[in-house]
């Protein structure tokens, strides 16, 4: 093994099975791109390391009921390829809803949001469509609240009229979240604002201070 593979695996068994979904791009401080892309290759013959997709790689956990490699962490994959890309990406409104457990609808396909391009990538056998958003929706991407802002948007109007989903929200959300929802209110459309008036508390006030998304 060469000193690049035997520093990338190193760096690799560190991270732990199944956790850590990975690109060349993640080893440039080892070695120039040609000898990193080459190592991975021949690692991934080796069967060191699992190729999952185009530039992608994992060390898999080994799957009892399987009884063989389990499917690569889907969270660690967008992780990945937001790296590789230097994008943001976040779940998209349907995956939000129902990971919230506003919906019961389960999404056919992955299905985030990006500042990158919009394109549909196929990794360890899994589809994943990337849709395009722009910087209002993107500014909550990483927020506390980002999740449950997407959430909503997805809903849409009418179904807000449902006062069950206030219920849900008031009593699943952590306070982080309520806060960080109300103190950036401003910045939602009206419907969506009107909905999260109900979350304010005297804890929870409607203030925005100096890091509130741009407009």
């Amino acid at each position: 093994m060469t000193g690049t593979a035997t520093r990338i695996m190193k760096r690799v068994r560190v991270r732990g099975r199944g956790k850590w979904v990975f690109g060349a791009t993640d080893f440039l401080d080892i070695g120039k791109r040609p000898a990193v892309d080459q190592a991975l290759s021949r690692l991934a013959k080796k069967g060191g390391l699992r190729r999952i997709g185009p530039g992608l790689y994992d060390r898999p956990r080994i799957s009892r009921v399987l009884n063989g490699p389990a499917r690569a962490d889907m969270d660690a994959v967008i992780a990945a390829i937001a790296r590789r890309d230097n994008v943001r990406i976040v779940r998209d409104g349907a995956a939000a809803a129902n990971q919230l457990g506003l919906t019961n609808a389960v999404p056919a396909k992955a299905g985030y949001l990006t500042d990158g391009p919009s394109r549909v990538i196929t990794v360890d056998g899994r589809t994943i469509r990337l849709r395009h958003a722009g910087p209002r929706v993107m500014s909550w991407a990483h927020r506390p609240a980002g999740p449950v802002v997407q959430a909503l948007r997805w809903l849409g109007k009418d179904n807000l009229k449902d006062t069950g989903i206030v219920t849900t929200l008031a009593s699943r959300l952590p306070d982080v979240v309520k806060k960080d929802i109300v103190r950036h209110r401003r910045y939602l459309p009206g419907w969506v604002a009107d909905l999260t008036r109900d979350l304010e508390t005297p804890e929870n006030p409607a203030e925005c201070p100096a890091e509130c998304p741009a407009e």
